[in-house]
């Protein structure tokens, strides 16, 4: 087993782990994935406690601005105390946190407006934060050259990556400048693990789940999967790998909800993985410690698509125990 005690690499990052709703409650792998690499590279996390969910920006927005606002930075205020920037593996966390960041850093009448709030319990914002997303650190604070280094295991899987909406829009306050139109920096994480990251039609194509449509019209939303899964079964790849919980989980359950729809047609069985578990199989961790094993015999769980075509591409891991139980958790 790797020994994750002792950071490989000490790069001097500290953050205050953000880890909302959809992880904690249905994606913990995604949570161990992370601590996992981030610890094996030297990155310092501090827990958030009292953390509240970001609010979603789909929902909470969409009703009243005020509370979202509010929640958002009775957040960002918890990471203040911690004296760090926070780190989140969520698109839609990160949506949310940086837009209200930015909305309280350049909105007085809204800054004092929450703010007055925030004070009755004690609180305020000082925009002394950053809101950033485990790509940017892995892009930026990191780098590529740094993850190449790092590299036991060249994976060789051919990827489909899933940007995600809340990831590069807008655009305006995201730090990829005019590359959110045609982003390059996943593509480029994914090739350093020694993966070709596909080109494919419909690429930056929404997932179906975002903005309240997979609980709302949850036929449209399986369309939209549809629709990328085709393109993604088209351009012969081994895997989908996101950097969302929630996209994950459109691709992953989303595809026995597919399957369901299309009956007739050859269905589909593509694996998924979290960025972040894709990097620790290339650094060469073991599977249990990337939330890659699955007890056969637990159903209605993630991965809802065996994970098993990959793991026996990678002998090592394939001996150490199967991944992903059987196909679609049945």
């Amino acid at each position: 087993m790797a020994d994750i005690t002792q950071s490989k690499t000490d790069l001097g990052l500290k953050f205050s782990l953000f880890l909302g709703c959809v992880i904690p409650n249905r994606y913990p792998m995604i949570e161990q994935s992370t601590r996992t690499i981030m610890k094996e590279m030297g990155v310092e996390f501090l827990e958030m406690e009292g953390a509240s969910c970001c609010p979603a920006p789909g929902v909470f927005r969409s009703i009243d601005p005020l509370i979202w606002l509010t929640l958002g930075a009775r957040n960002i205020n918890i990471a203040q105390q911690q004296k760090t920037d926070i780190l989140t593996m969520c698109n839609g966390c990160y949506g949310t946190l940086l837009e209200v960041d930015h909305k309280m850093k350049h909105d007085h009448k809204i800054n004092a407006e929450v703010n007055k709030v925030l004070a009755e319990t004690g609180r305020n914002f000082d925009g002394s934060v950053k809101i950033k997303h485990l790509m940017e650190v892995l892009y930026f604070d990191i780098g590529i050259q740094k993850l190449k280094s790092m590299v036991k295991n060249k994976l060789g899987f051919k990827v489909a990556v899933h940007y995600g909406c809340h990831l590069l829009k807008p655009s305006r306050i995201r730090p990829y400048g005019g590359n959110s139109e045609n982003p390059t920096f996943f593509d480029e994480i994914v090739e350093a693990m020694g993966c070709e990251s596909l080109d494919y039609r419909d690429k930056f194509l929404c997932c179906g789940a975002g903005g309240g449509v997979r609980t709302g019209i949850k036929e449209t939303s399986l369309e939209f999967t549809h629709q990328k899964l085709k393109q993604v079964r088209k351009s012969k790849a081994d895997l989908i790998v996101v950097c969302c919980p929630f996209c994950h989980l459109q691709y992953d359950l989303g595809q026995v909800e597919v399957n369901k729809m299309i009956e007739g047609e050859e269905p589909f069985h593509i694996p998924v993985l979290y960025i972040s578990q894709l990097i620790g199989l290339a650094l060469g961790l073991e599977p249990q410690d990337l939330g890659l094993v699955k007890p056969t015999d637990i159903k209605g769980i993630t991965p809802f698509i065996s994970l098993d075509s990959l793991m026996e591409k990678i002998p090592k891991i394939q001996e150490k125990g199967s991944a992903g139980g059987k196909k679609d958790g049945k």
